[in-house]
């Protein structure tokens, strides 16, 4: 296992992007993208030859048209939003990870009582919150975007309260057949996938509870 290797650009990745293990095999191809799995944590992947410039990425999220008036929009998030509201003390303090054009999640929170900072690569850029701790962390359909998972999720724990909360929102791997059928697979800014094998891995990596609340949410605590 290399802890600081790279992904080839034109070749097979060298390694997991996100447990570094260099045991991949091919998972699916289809006419877009290869795709890999990581034998160790499961992580499903296209190598970084197949990522979009942040230039691409930037012109799909323009078109997102998601919004705290969107009733359907905050039926969707309170997917997440509700689990995690019922494990967090009042009035305590949040980020949301990956707010997108229009933040919403942060919205409900506030509403609920909490003190929301947020941050996204793309719209709302502030390394100030960096410099905190936070008691809970939401991150809805952002981790499937992630370039450098192994980074961006140990960030996100390492920021995290001893007891405090990371959520996580995203459509999971079943099958390499139910994969090979999947639309989620086909957005060309998706390319990690994660199945619940690999968030298994995490908890175990970070030696956090693991929760998963129906298909797509999981839920860490930091212990």
């Amino acid at each position: 296992m290399r802890a600081n290797c790279v992904t080839a650009s034109t070749t097979v990745p060298e390694c997991c992007p996100l447990c570094h293990n260099e045991k991949i095999e091919l998972f699916c191809v289809d006419k877009h993208r290869s795709y890999y799995r990581c034998v160790n944590c499961e992580l499903v992947f296209v190598a970084a030859g197949d990522f979009f410039t942040s230039a691409q990425e930037k012109l799909v999220y323009d078109q997102h048209q998601n919004s705290p008036e969107d009733v359907a929009y905050r039926r969707f998030l309170s997917r997440l939003f509700e689990p995690m509201q019922q494990l967090i003390a009042p009035h305590s303090r949040g980020l949301d990870f990956g707010s997108g054009p229009g933040p919403t999640l942060s919205v409900m929170f506030t509403e609920a009582g909490h003190t929301m900072d947020i941050y996204d690569h793309f719209y709302a850029r502030d390394h100030k919150v960096w410099e905190r701790e936070y008691a809970f962390i939401s991150a809805s359909e952002v981790v499937e975007h992630l370039h450098r998972p192994a980074f961006e999720l140990e960030r996100l724990w390492n920021h995290l309260q001893h007891g405090g909360i990371l959520g996580i929102m995203t459509k999971m791997v079943l099958d390499v057949q139910a994969f090979s059928r999947w639309h989620y697979k086909n957005d060309p800014t998706h390319v990690t996938f994660f199945s619940p094998p690999t968030f298994r891995w995490l908890a175990a990596h970070w030696g956090a509870a693991v929760q998963f609340v129906g298909a797509d949410v999981v839920i860490f605590t930091k212990r």
